[in-house]
């Protein structure tokens, strides 16, 4: 188990924070600093690290990742070294609930966007995920699990024995089943498409 990196990605605001909080009630601690505290966004938590934003230049802290769950958004990905191994949780949610979810957050916190149309931001996120898709798929010590956010929260059993499943191929204890289901809170999807 220690001989890799869990990590959660997706778009912001793809289910990121639902899966840490999965994997961390299933028995893997999260690599977390409690910066980011729980808002009316995400009232159950982010369980984020701030050291991942600096991922392009300083990398040292990865080493504290090994044997547990850190969040890293997909941008990142690409930043993560080939010099160990990670098995991925990928969220994966309709873009234009992703781009809804966003603007309702910067709405609600008084911020502003980068003024770019929904549609065009959609676009853009689309192509991203295309790029970082591409960019895991050619790397041997990268494994991947693609969870559809729709799928998660119709059916949260499923997807917790699938995450489970996916994390016992690398040696992972086996995982709270009934603990990763209670995780998922289906009325925090407001924002649909």
């Amino acid at each position: 188990m220690r001989d890799f990196t869990t990590i959660v990605s997706g778009l912001p605001r793809s289910g990121t924070s639902m899966a840490m909080q999965m994997i961390v009630a299933g028995g893997i601690a999260p690599l977390t600093d409690g910066v980011r505290t729980a808002d009316d966004d995400n009232p159950r938590g982010y369980f984020e690290f701030e050291r991942v934003k600096a991922l392009r230049t300083e990398k040292a802290w990865l080493d504290e990742a090994r044997g547990k769950v850190v969040k890293v958004i997909h941008m990142l990905v690409p930043e993560l070294p080939d010099d160990r191994s990670y098995r991925v949780v990928f969220l994966d949610r309709d873009v234009r609930e992703v781009v809804k979810s966003q603007s309702t957050m910067l709405a609600r916190s008084g911020k502003s966007g980068g003024g770019l149309p929904p549609d065009r931001l959609a676009a853009i996120y689309t192509q991203q995920l295309a790029q970082v898709h591409a960019w895991l798929a050619a790397r041997p010590n990268f494994s991947v699990l693609a969870v559809r956010h729709a799928e998660l929260i119709a059916d949260p059993p499923a997807q917790a024995a699938r995450i489970a499943e996916f994390l016992a191929q690398t040696g992972t204890p086996t995982l709270a089943l009934d603990a990763m289901t209670a995780a998922v809170d289906p009325s925090l999807h407001r924002n649909r498409a």
